[in-house]
C-alpha cells in the first residue's frame, strides 16, 4: 500500500486529489497539511511514501519542506513529488536541488498523476515533458557547477554510461536493453551511481549529469 500525504493550501485540491488517488487499492491517503511545516511534521508522523507537494503555500514553502524532508535521516524512504502551476521557472531546479523526486504540473489527468505516484514510490524520478525543458532551460543559463571531479572518478566505465541513458531519460528496463544486460544489473548500476554521488534518487542523478558537463542540453542521446 502507498502511503500518501497531501500538502496543498487549498482544500478544493486536496479534496480532488484524494478522490483520484483513494479510488485505487494499493494507495491510501494518511493525511492532509495546509502549509510546508505542517507537511513536514506529518510526513515525520504518518510515515508517508510519498508526499504531493504544493509549492506555493504560506508558512512554509513547499521547496523549503522538501529540503527539510530530505535532510532528515528517518525520512530517507519519503518521496516528494511536485504539483505547481508553475513547471518551467527556477522553482523546477530548486525543487530537484531539494531533494523532490518528481515534478508535474497541476494540470495533469487523473491516470498520470495516479502513474506519477506510482513511479516515485518505485524509486524512480519523474518529470513532465514542461518540466524538463524548464530544467534544461535554467542549467543552459547557468555555469557549470557540479560535483567535485573525484565523485564522477570514482564511477566505472559502465556506471558512467549508465549515468548519461539516466540522464536522457531511460529507464532501467530501456538501458537494460541498451547495453545489453539484465534490467538488475542495469538497476544495480544506477544504486551504485547513486550511492557514490551521494543523492536519493534519479532526479538528482539528472541534474548532476548535466551540471557536471557529462551531459550537455542538445547533445544527442547516446546509441
Amino acid at each position: 500500500m502507498i502511503r500518501v500525504l497531501l500538502a496543498d493550501d487549498q482544500a478544493l485540491i486536496r479534496a480532488g486529489y484524494r478522490m483520484i488517488l483513494d479510488s485505487e487499492p494499493d494507495m491510501e491517503i494518511v493525511a492532509e497539511a495546509v502549509d510546508g511545516r505542517q507537511a513536514v511534521e506529518l510526513a515525520r508522523t504518518e510515515r508517508a511514501d510519498v508526499v504531493l507537494m504544493d509549492i506555493r503555500m504560506p508558512v512554509m514553502d513547499g521547496i523549503e519542506a522538501t529540503r527539510r524532508i530530505a535532510d532528515d535521516d528517518d525520512l530517507a524512504g519519503v518521496r516528494v513529488l511536485v504539483l505547481t502551476t508553475f513547471e518551467q521557472d527556477d522553482n523546477v531546479m530548486l525543487a530537484l536541488r531539494a531533494g523532490a523526486s518528481g515534478f508535474l504540473g497541476k494540470g495533469v489527468g487523473p491516470d498520470e498523476l495516479i502513474t506519477a505516484v506510482r513511479v516515485v514510490a518505485s524509486g524512480d524520478a519523474l518529470l513532465s515533458p514542461k518540466a524538463t525543458r524548464g530544467l534544461l532551460d535554467h542549467l543552459l543559463s547557468q555555469p557549470e557547477a557540479g560535483p567535485p571531479p573525484a565523485a564522477l572518478d570514482e564511477l566505472t566505465q559502465r556506471e558512467r554510461e549508465v549515468l548519461v541513458l539516466v540522464a536522457h531519460g531511460l529507464t532501467n528496463d530501456e538501458i537494460a536493453e541498451r547495453l545489453f544486460l539484465s534490467p538488475l544489473t542495469a538497476k544495480t548500476h544506477v544504486n551504485r551511481a547513486m550511492a557514490k554521488l551521494r543523492v536519493r534518487d534519479r532526479a538528482q542523478l539528472v541534474v548532476v549529469a548535466y551540471q557536471s558537463g557529462l551531459v550537455r542540453p542538445g547533445n544527442p542521446q547516446p546509441k
